[in-house]
């Protein structure tokens, strides 16, 4: 049980983080945190109620979530979003 709520108390940090992010790309691993606490959240949930279906879920949304980052950072470099600096002459 204090599992979850330690889980739920890192939500509400990455929740911060997802609103008030200076950057698309902080906001972005704001995402990808908040997916894995979910995720998280979704196994412990299913341990406590020994339902496995619960850890299934939790393992194909972990997967689709990670797909996702990399297609948002794939993204995000394609379009020069947040870079620090520009380079000239770098293949991407």
């Amino acid at each position: 049980m204090w599992a979850l709520i330690i889980l739920l108390f890192s939500a509400m940090l990455t929740l911060i983080r997802l609103l008030v992010g200076p950057t698309i790309p902080d906001r972005v691993v704001a995402l990808d945190a908040m997916t894995t606490t979910t995720a998280g959240a979704m196994v412990i949930y299913g341990v406590i109620t020994k339902q496995a279906v619960f850890i299934d879920v939790a393992l194909v949304y972990a997967v689709l979530s990670y797909i996702a980052t990399l297609y948002i950072a794939r993204y995000l470099v394609r379009k020069r979003v947040g870079m620090a600096c520009e380079c000239e002459g770098e293949a991407v």
